[in-house]
């Protein structure tokens, strides 16, 4: 009965028709962002793709310029001085041969994935391990590369990958309640602008549909998906 009162309170003054500018709805997602914990602000774009066309996919990478607010662990395949440059960066674990056998048992004790190029060989066999998890390295997002250094340090400071999922849906998390409304807003319109940017060329019609933001325990509110592009939100 509490948890319906609750969630009656910070339904409160919302309309789910409405479309809100990009920083009202910033404001009103932190002040509903209630609960004990410092709450994800996520954001969710339906977009004009049908990525069952492989003209039609969508993903991508982005930093976001006030970091994510998660704390990654991050794991490496490689070998060598490259082994020994992800540690010195920060990866969380590193290995080979070793590595992939511990994955291929379901051993995951990572939430992102870097491989050097001359390990994917080993690390494709990992596919149906990682791929559903949506962890599988990809030169696309800068997950397969010699430059380790450089994808531990952005995967560790606040980068975030973007694929659209069956529906057509791109979603990820923009930051934490806890973030003033202006670092929302500015991770917000970086993502957004990423996304546009990874407009794939088989993508015909309106491109951005419908945009909405939510907390991870409070209600999602429609979004003005002009209000993403312009100087004010």
């Amino acid at each position: 009965m509490a948890n319906g009162k609750r969630m009656k309170a910070i339904r409160e003054g919302v309309d789910p028709a409405k479309a809100y500018s990009l920083t009202d709805a910033v404001k009103m997602v932190k002040e509903r962002a209630k609960a004990k914990f410092d709450e994800t602000i996520e954001i969710a774009m339906n977009l004009g793709v049908d990525p069952t066309h492989a003209d039609q996919m969508v993903r991508g990478v982005v930093t976001l310029p006030n970091g994510s607010g998660r704390t990654l662990r991050v794991g490496v395949f490689a070998r060598g001085a490259k082994a020994d440059e992800a540690k010195a960066a920060g990866a969380d674990v590193v290995g080979a041969e070793d590595l992939v056998e511990k994955v291929g048992k379901g051993e995951i004790d990572f939430d992102r994935c870097i491989a050097t190029p001359d390990m994917m060989p080993l690390v494709g066999r990992l596919g149906k391990v990682l791929g559903p998890r949506g962890i599988m390295p990809n030169p696309k997002v800068g997950t397969v590369t010699m430059d380790v250094t450089t994808a531990v340090k952005g995967a560790k400071g606040g980068s975030v990958e973007f694929r659209v999922e069956k529906a057509g849906i791109v979603q990820a998390g923009v930051g934490k309640a806890s973030f003033s409304e202006d670092k929302l807003v500015e991770n917000i319109k970086a993502f957004a602008d990423a996304v546009q940017k990874a407009k794939p060329p088989g993508a015909k019609g309106h491109y951005i549909n419908r945009v909405s933001l939510s907390s991870t325990m409070g209600p999602g509110l429609k979004i003005d998906p002009a209000t993403l592009f312009s100087a004010q939100g």
